[in-house]
């Protein structure tokens, strides 16, 4: 199925197009180049075609460390928890291995994936563990930033974990833009600590994205604006 839609998207000559979920990985066979960054995380999220010629960036990871340096929150040495094994994922345990992040600790419904991604994360020179989704409420205290990277409250599903351990002290960083209070964040907020909205990555990541695709600064007030309806 998805080369058949990449096939239409080179037949009416568009000249560039994003990759969401659950696309990013699988992406990377039809690609024709790919920047350093999808190279190192296994996953695109933008896309250029030229005369049918496809290249292919990564701005998630960018994207997703951007709303943190935007406050000035230390990332080195702070202990990670992270939902979900996809494309995003990688984007994220990518940027945290930059900016030298302590033991990221990864929990997702297939151990599977959680497991690979382990081995992604040694691969590229961080420190991870796996801890079965059934067991990660009794750990979350133990984390400074606790990070979803899965689609789970896009329909306004009850979030993976419990926030009962959560205090001033902890980040919780959801990816998914909308609705922008999801369960882990409406939750959350009762304790105190810092949020970070999935909205925020995603006017990040699309700013680098426009600036790729047009060669010139993204408009970045007016994309937020039209993010809330402004515009």
């Amino acid at each position: 199925q998805l080369d058949v839609e990449i096939d239409s998207l080179k037949k009416i000559k568009i000249s560039g197009f994003n990759v969401t979920i659950p696309h990013k990985i699988n992406m990377l066979e039809f690609l024709d180049e790919m920047d350093e960054n999808c190279r190192i995380i296994g996953a695109t999220n933008t896309v250029i075609n030229e005369d049918g010629y496809l290249k292919g960036y990564n701005t998630d990871m960018d994207g997703f460390l951007e709303p943190i340096k935007n406050r000035n929150i230390t990332i080195k040495d702070s202990n990670v928890l992270l939902l979900g094994s996809g494309g995003a994922a990688r984007a994220i345990i990518a940027g945290m291995v930059k900016e030298k992040a302590g033991k990221i600790t990864i929990t997702n419904r297939t151990l599977k994936n959680a497991t690979e991604l382990v081995q992604f994360t040694k691969n590229i020179g961080g420190d991870a563990t796996v801890i079965p989704l059934e067991e990660i409420d009794q750990f979350v205290s133990g984390h400074k930033f606790i990070i979803n990277s899965t689609s789970v409250g896009l329909r306004n599903e009850p979030s993976l974990i419990s926030t009962d351990q959560m205090d001033k002290n902890s980040i919780v960083y959801d990816i998914v833009y909308t609705p922008m209070n999801t369960d882990l964040i409406n939750n959350a907020k009762k304790n105190g600590g810092t949020i970070i909205y999935g909205y925020e990555m995603l006017l990040s990541q699309a700013s680098r994205a426009f600036e790729i695709w047009h060669g010139v600064k993204a408009p970045y007030d007016d994309m937020k604006k039209a993010i809330f309806g402004g515009v």
